[in-house]
This record gives C-alpha cells, structure tokens and sequence, in this order.
C-alpha cells in the first residue's frame, strides 16, 4: 500500500525490451536502502525490484502493466515519481493507494495562477465506478491529489510550487498522458450500490 507522497523523481536510465515484458532501470537517491523482492511505486504503477547496481535498480513491467499506464512511452532522461510502500507505523499523509493503476488520461490544460497551478485532465471512464468527487482524492502519476472541478469524465487538481518541483509534474504539458488510480473506497461504494440496483 502507498499514500499518494512522492519521494522523490527518479531518472530513467535504461529501457530493454524482453519479449511482452519492458525491464526499467533508474537512478534514485535512495537506491542503496532497497532490496530485491521490494514494492516500490513508479509513476502510481507497483513493481517489484528485481536487481540493484551500485546507484541504479531494476523493475520489470509487463504487458497488462503497459496497456493500462504510460510506463510503455518512457524514454532514457525522462522522471519516474517514485514513493515506496507506507509504514504501518506511519503517517498517513496522502489518501490510500493501491498502486494499481485504473487507466491513463490526457492533461488537457495547464494553467498558471499566482505561482500555483491548476491542470485538468479529461479520460474515457471505463467503468461506471471510476468517478471523481469535489473535494475527494485521486492518484495522478502516483501523487495523492484534491479534485476540484470533478465533471463526468475530467476534472482538474491544483498543484503548489513544492508539488510541482519534487515531481514530474513540472514536465506535463497539455497533451501528456498521465495514470490515474481512482479512490478505492469510493469503488467500492458505487460497485455496492450498483449491485442494489441504486
């Protein structure tokens, strides 16, 4: 489980194609406190580390996982928001997130307002059950985030200059495709009430 707190940017060093399957490697500053076998949160998507070299580390993303991101168009260079996974002991800062990725949406404006940000997203709801609310949470890129403007299918998040800085956010530009986890609680409550027929 995660909290939607980004650690830091990692950058992409490597890309190798195996198959259906696409091997990540990345440079972060934390490489060194990770281990094979460790859940690690890559742009909201979980992959497990499967190899470690000095400062770089390795995950692997299969088709299902590149269908359903945007991990199938990174390039050598680009930022990665990396969080590992939430202490039991910890704060829960962010909201709960699964890491697993509902599907992608497109950044449709980017506009600046005295040295904050607001950017909306628009994205083809693939089930009834992946809705915003005003006020509630969403998962864009991995970064836990406040809707605000929630309409059927887009709406748009505010990001201060610290948000903005830290992660890739400062890279999105109308056009980008981002991945979008929506709010596991509210899945549940509209998969329950449809099962009522409400």
């Amino acid at each position: 489980m995660f909290t939607g707190i980004i650690e830091e940017a990692a950058v992409v060093k490597k890309l190798v194609k195996d198959q259906e399957n696409l091997h990540i490697t990345l440079e972060c500053s934390f490489t060194r406190e990770l281990r094979p076998d460790q859940s690690v949160s890559h742009n909201g998507v979980c992959l497990t580390v499967v190899n470690i070299e000095g400062n770089f580390y390795t995950v692997t993303a299969i088709r299902e996982t590149l269908e359903k991101s945007n991990l199938g168009l990174l390039k050598p260079g680009d930022l990665v928001n990396l969080e590992r996974s939430a202490r039991s002991d910890g704060r829960l800062d962010g909201h709960i997130v699964q890491g697993h990725v509902d599907q992608t949406a497109i950044c449709s404006d980017v506009t600046e307002t005295g040295g904050s940000w607001y950017y909306t997203f628009t994205y083809k709801p693939l089930q009834d059950d992946y809705i915003t609310v005003e006020k509630g949470s969403v998962c864009v890129n991995g970064v836990s985030l406040t809707v605000v403007n929630s309409k059927h299918g887009s709406f748009q998040v505010a990001i201060i200059p610290y948000t903005h800085k830290v992660t890739n956010f400062h890279q999105i530009k109308p056009g980008t495709l981002v991945n979008l986890e929506f709010d596991i609680i509210g899945k549940y409550i509209a998969k329950i009430l449809k099962q009522m027929g409400k």
